[in-house]
């Protein structure tokens, strides 16, 4: 891959080439109810465990496949995960299992990991697998030595696998654990659950119609307020905040008051856990049937069920999957005796390893308290901009969906946006005019670039030997490109922020010339629309056609203008709202600060920022200061934190590379997470 052989600075980077899984193995399990993206985090687990030279097992069926033992536990290759990324579910299945649950049932389980050789386990699952996970290491000397007794092992197989070191990386679609921002799996389930409000919102509102949606959540009602903020629904219902008494009047009146305004629907959200204060069950029927007795409206029920955890895994849930599953294998081949069993979290933009038990511990005190300050700033959500959250955004600061003027409409991509807030900015800060802007990594998020890459995937995979050569915007910045190759498991990926020439596109053609001997018979490349003024998408296309000539065909695609199309994402619509309120919350203080005699004085350089997420937090970082940091040439950041993913997508491409792990390794501890999270 491009700029794969590039040389090392000479700084303070660690780089993950000093750790070595030769003479280890690891296996991979899913457990516990199923998750999209759990295929994910599988296939770079394994594909991260063999690069670095380890042997690594699937458990298949869980933990009852770990105590059946036998064809359940099988040695994965690289090609063994080839074709999964975008499936949902999990392919090595997932079972609760009775037997893993009493003491014979894990003495069994030992015995079959004692038997391979297998001291590292990296789980995919819930608090229950996880806490599972956690007992089972904490008993493995005595079940050991209780295997040793029984003659089932030797002294020496109970010296070589002395020690048993666990990480986990929770698979759940409802968020429910302490300690990360997001779960696999629960963007995924949003997506269904907003792709079902949006349908149902035009048929009721072509016949003035109430709809009640229950959603899942028996416990946490995050995908329930979540939906809730992103299709502006009129009430909620969740298990962490049942409503107050008389909740019923409440609920009608407001109801009534927006259909007075004009409003053709109303939407309710129950989360399938929801009760009153007296802890009594309120379903949807209950609800459906207090809103026909009391206003009469013409209103009816749906309950998603299981849709929720189908279908295909989102961008975002394929990403935190794969940075999950990589950063697994580097916690178990760091791990000593005396490092507690960990799970993998992401907290901001970034990954940390945090103690299982703190977690776990943690979960029952977890509560949705940021979501819920700005669940009802939305009336009503129907946002169909350029930048899909956009009008997310105002309608939550001005209370009605507004569009951008005509003067304005055409689509920019991140990167010039940003140009011309920082050029206008500094010129309209001499007025005296508190300004603000919002962007972050994932404000334009790739709601496209993944589908589209599926289906061509799908389409060469009926037909062998073929190589798709797919173009994206961006302009000159290439973190489209990359994170849509990361989650399409592209094999190459041409960006301008890491330069190429015709040696780097022979040694890509070369790698893929080799791979179309293996089983895996098909190639993905993706190029940014402005990575390289002579190295065009139809001089790549022909140069591979010329040079992979009788061993694969090519094709090619610019996706265009389709990929600023369509509807916005759960995250995008959930993200713009809530920072939106925050900028409003910033606005408001700095203009009260400001004021001073009748007038407003705004000429300081804090007093016009720019609003978005650094590692973990959200900053207000004074546009002024930008000057230093953006490329006006090219009309991007000097400094992209996101171009550390692209040695990861390397590596699961199969790529020799470096890859700077000095972020990784540090245990910290769920409490300041957890709180910082609520923040």
């Amino acid at each position: 891959m491009a700029g794969a052989s590039a040389p090392k600075r000479q700084d303070t980077r660690k780089f993950f080439e000093n750790l070595s899984g030769a003479g280890k193995s690891i296996a991979v399990l899913t457990s516990g109810g199923d998750a999209q993206g759990m295929n994910a985090a599988v296939r770079a687990a394994v594909r991260m465990g063999i690069y670095v030279g380890a042997k690594v097992y699937f458990i298949h069926e869980g933990y009852q496949g770990m105590v059946d033992g036998g064809d359940n536990i099988k040695e994965a290759k690289w090609e063994s995960v080839s074709s999964m990324l975008q499936v949902g579910g999990t392919v090595i299945g997932s079972a609760r299992c009775k037997d893993f649950r009493t003491h014979e049932g894990r003495l069994k389980a030992a015995h079959n990991l004692v038997q391979r050789d297998i001291t590292n386990l990296c789980v995919i699952g819930g608090d229950g697998s996880l806490t599972g996970a956690n007992l089972f290491r904490e008993e493995w000397s005595s079940l050991l030595e209780e295997l040793l007794q029984q003659g089932l092992i030797d002294e020496e197989a109970t010296q070589r696998n002395s020690e048993l070191h666990i990480v986990g990386m929770v698979g759940s679609i409802d968020n429910d654990f302490c300690g990360t921002d997001m779960t696999i799996g629960t963007d995924s389930a949003l997506h269904r659950i907003i792709e079902v409000v949006d349908a149902i919102m035009t048929t009721a509102q072509s016949h003035q119609r109430t709809f009640v949606l229950e959603v899942m959540g028996r416990h946490c009602g995050y995908l329930a307020l979540v939906s809730a903020l992103a299709c502006g629904a009129d009430w909620v219902f969740i298990p962490e905040m049942p409503p107050e008494d008389g909740w019923e009047d409440n609920m009608c009146q407001k109801l009534s008051e927006i259909r007075s305004r004009g409003s053709r629907l109303n939407i309710i959200i129950v989360a399938e856990g929801a009760t009153d204060r007296q802890g009594q069950h309120i379903t949807s029927d209950f609800v459906k049937d207090l809103v026909v007795r009391r206003l009469g409206f013409d209103t009816r029920v749906t309950i998603l069920g299981h849709v929720q955890r189908g279908g295909t895994p989102s961008a975002f849930d394929r990403i935190l999957a794969s940075r999950m599953g990589v950063e697994a294998v580097l916690a178990l081949l760091e791990a000593s005796a005396n490092t507690p069993a960990c799970v993998v979290s992401l907290v901001g933009n970034q990954a940390v390893r945090l103690p299982l038990m703190e977690c776990v511990q943690m979960v029952s005190m977890f509560v949705l308290e940021t979501d819920m300050r700005f669940v009802f700033l939305l009336s009503y959500c129907n946002a169909k901009a350029p930048f899909p959250n956009v009008n997310a955004f105002f309608e939550s600061v001005f209370k009605k969906p507004l569009r951008f003027p005509s003067a304005v409409e055409k689509p920019f991509a991140f990167s010039e946006i940003l140009y011309l807030c920082v050029q206008c900015v500094l010129h309209l800060h001499a007025l005296c005019v508190n300004i603000f802007f919002l962007f972050n990594d994932c404000i334009l998020f790739y709601v496209c670039v993944n589908q589209t890459c599926d289906r061509i995937k799908q389409s060469a995979s009926g037909t062998k030997r073929r190589v798709f050569i797919i173009e994206t915007m961006g302009g000159y910045c290439g973190y489209l490109a990359t994170v849509g190759g990361l989650a399409a498991g592209a094999d190459t990926v041409y960006i301008y922020e890491e330069p190429f020439d015709i040696r780097d596109l022979q040694a890509n053609v070369e790698h893929l010339t080799e791979k179309m001997k293996t089983s895996i018979q098909r190639g993905l490349v993706l190029r940014n629309e402005n990575c390289n003024e002579n190295f065009t998408t139809d001089f790549i296309y022909q140069l591979y056609s010329e040079e992979g000539r009788g061993v694969f065909d090519c094709r090619k695609n610019i996706l265009g203008h389709m990929q600023q199309g369509g509807a916005p994402s759960p995250f995008d619509r959930n993200f713009g709202t809530k920072i939106a309120a925050k900028a409003m919350q910033w606005i408001t203080r700095t203009l009260k600060e400001s004021y001073k005699g009748g007038k407003v004085f705004a000429n300081s350089e804090d007093t016009a920022c720019l609003l978005g997420m650094r590692r973990r937090t959200l900053v207000f970082q004074p546009v002024a200061q930008l000057r230093d940091e953006t490329d006006f040439v090219h009309r991007i950041p000097k400094e992209q934190w996101w171009l550390k993913l692209r040695p990861l997508m390397k590596i699961l491409a199969k790529y020799k590379t470096s890859y700077d792990v000095s972020d990784s390794g540090q245990l910290e501890h769920v409490t300041f997470l957890c709180s910082r999270n609520l923040q």
